[in-house]
């Protein structure tokens, strides 16, 4: 297990209360042994006028999984974590009304100083919608 801190889905979540992460409707759903999935919703917080998922929707979905994540491998009483560089590739549209869109982030690099994750997103046919690299820096308090 790469988690340093103790937590389930229902804390984290709280943790998004009165942010961007509570507006969007993104809510943590698992966490596994090195990897955690969410959800946002394709609805009128989320997409463009042409009514799919906007591109920076899924990228505010890709940078709240890699930093959650980031932040559960480091001892948060001496560190912070920032996002320092995302991309995001969009590969297919996911169509408003047709549900929700899962991401699951996954390690490709834990280091001390640097943590770089991979978000992959699909919508509710389990497409591949949306591929994302987050890359965070781990700063002391």
């Amino acid at each position: 297990m790469i988690w340093k801190n103790k937590f389930d889905t229902d804390s984290i979540n709280n943790i998004g209360k009165n942010t961007m992460v509570q507006h969007l409707g993104i809510k943590i759903t698992d966490v596994g042994d090195d990897y955690m999935t969410a959800t946002m919703p394709v609805d009128y917080r989320t997409v463009q006028p042409m009514r799919i998922l906007h591109g920076g929707a899924s990228v505010a979905l890709a940078e709240t999984l890699g930093s959650i994540a980031s932040a559960a491998c480091v001892d948060m009483n001496r560190y912070n974590v920032v996002g320092i560089e995302i991309n995001a590739n969009h590969l297919k549209a996911a169509i408003e009304g047709k549900g929700k869109v899962t991401g699951k982030v996954t390690p490709v690099k834990i280091g001390k100083k640097l943590h770089i994750w991979n978000i992959d997103i699909y919508n509710a046919n389990n497409d591949l919608v949306c591929v994302s690299r987050l890359t965070t820096m781990v700063l002391e308090k």
